[in-house]
C-alpha cells in the first residue's frame, strides 16, 4: 500500500488548526488556519484532502483532565462523523490535552500568534509519534 498522508485537525468554534503529514507520516506541517464564517468548511476540506492525497483524517479530541467528555468533546465527536460521511476516509479521534498549553508557551506570553495551527501540528504529530512506536 503506497504511503498516504494524513490531515490533523484542531477543531474550535471560531478557528480550526489543520496539519499535513508527509507521505510517509513522519512529520506533521502546519497549514492555513481556518476561520469560520468564510466558506463552507468541509469544502475547504474537500480541497485539502484532494491535494494532498489525504488517506486518513486526525480530530484533536479535548477530552477533561479527568477524561470525560465535555461540550467540546461532544461537537468533535459529531464532526469524525461528519467527515467520516463526506470524504469515505478513516476518521479517528485524538487525545488533545494540553496541547493548546503547549502552543501558546511556544510564543511569548500576551501574544496569540497561531495556537491553532501549532495545536493542529502537536496533535497530528503525536499521533504519528504513537504509530512509529507501533511499527518499531
Amino acid at each position: 500500500m503506497p504511503p498516504e498522508r494524513i490531515l490533523g485537525i484542531d477543531p474550535g468554534s471560531a478557528r480550526v488548526g489543520l496539519a499535513v503529514s508527509d507521505p510517509l507520516g513522519v512529520t506533521a506541517q502546519g497549514l492555513e488556519t481556518y476561520r469560520r464564517g468564510r466558506g463552507s468548511f468541509l469544502e475547504h476540506l474537500a480541497g485539502l484532502v484532494e491535494a494532498y492525497e489525504v488517506g486518513r483524517i486526525v480530530v484533536g479530541y479535548p477530552l477533561h483532565m479527568n477524561g470525560s467528555e465535555g461540550e467540546s468533546a461532544l461537537a468533535a465527536r459529531r464532526l469524525s462523523e461528519r467527515l467520516r460521511e463526506r470524504f469515505g476516509l478513516p476518521v479517528l479521534l485524538w487525545d488533545e490535552r494540553l496541547t493548546t498549553a503547549a502552543a501558546r508557551k511556544a510564543f511569548p506570553p500576551g501574544s496569540r500568534k497561531d495556537w491553532d495551527r501549532i495545536s493542529a501540528v502537536l496533535i497530528l504529530q503525536s499521533y504519528l509519534d504513537s504509530q512509529a512506536g507501533e511499527e518499531a
